[in-house]
């Protein structure tokens, strides 16, 4: 029951995580969207932050709740 739970939440979730991923490389297009490359560096630190805290997570099989938001600094 666990692991079919796991699987159906983390199939979805990823799938989610990636298109939104994908979304925010679309940002990248400069005929599009202005921007500095301060910026573009905090949006990568921030999802680069977030895969390591998941990542962490699932090697030390603790579940904690990290509630940081991005923000521009």
């Amino acid at each position: 029951m666990k692991e079919n739970k796991f699987k159906v939440l983390a199939k979805s979730r990823t799938n989610k995580a990636i298109k939104s991923i994908r979304l925010i490389g679309n940002l990248a297009n400069k005929s599009h969207y202005s921007y500095t490359s301060g910026e573009a560096d905090q949006v990568l630190n921030a999802l680069e932050k977030e895969l390591r805290v998941t990542k962490h997570k699932f090697r030390n099989s603790k579940s904690g709740r990290n509630r940081d938001e991005f923000n521009f600094e």
